[in-house]
């Protein structure tokens, strides 16, 4: 059996996964930067997903997206920062929390560090799968799936970027 209990100060924190990685050069390659520890599928959860994310101060860990499908509720740990929600944007500091209910571009989020220390929160979502997220700003979608697959019980993980003009009809190939 896992062992249902962590301690925040012993989780590892590692580079973003490699699904998201900070590849691209420019803007993009300035403007994000993240530390991430797993905690959920460590303590043996199975209907949540929960984190630790670590954001250097003028940093985003992600882009601004919503997800259709999952909640999400940050807990910010240390630190000070900015939450852009839809069109409007709220002041962060230790101990607040922020609700992001799945939906279109009215829940569309990022949380940016805008203080001079490291920004820590704690991540919790719901796991539902497959999941859709929606990037406004740059047009783009992503789908994301995780299914049984791999001979040592990790699940296989699908992530699929897109726009929806480049979607190919439906009888292509068949």
């Amino acid at each position: 059996m896992i062992k249902p209990v962590i301690n925040i100060a012993d989780v590892e924190l590692q580079p973003r996964d490699v699904a998201y990685p900070v590849t691209a050069s420019g803007g993009a390659a300035e403007s994000y930067d993240s530390l991430t520890g797993r905690i959920g599928t460590r303590i043996g959860a199975q209907q949540l997903g929960y984190n630790i994310t670590v954001v250097p101060p003028g940093k985003r860990a992600l882009p601004v997206h919503s997800h259709l499908v999952n909640e999400e509720m940050f807990f910010v740990l240390a630190g000070t920062g900015e939450v852009r929600i839809g069109e409007s944007s709220y002041p962060l500091r230790t101990g607040d929390v922020v609700a992001c209910p799945a939906g279109g571009p009215e829940t569309a989020h990022q949380i940016v560090n805008t203080g001079t220390e490291t920004l820590r929160y704690l991540a919790v979502s719901t796991n539902r799968s497959p999941e859709v997220c929606e990037y406004p700003r740059s047009g783009k979608f992503c789908v994301f799936a995780e299914m049984p697959g791999h001979a040592s019980g990790e699940p296989r993980v699908i992530h699929y970027f897109g726009r929806e003009q480049d979607s190919l009809p439906y009888w292509d190939g068949e």
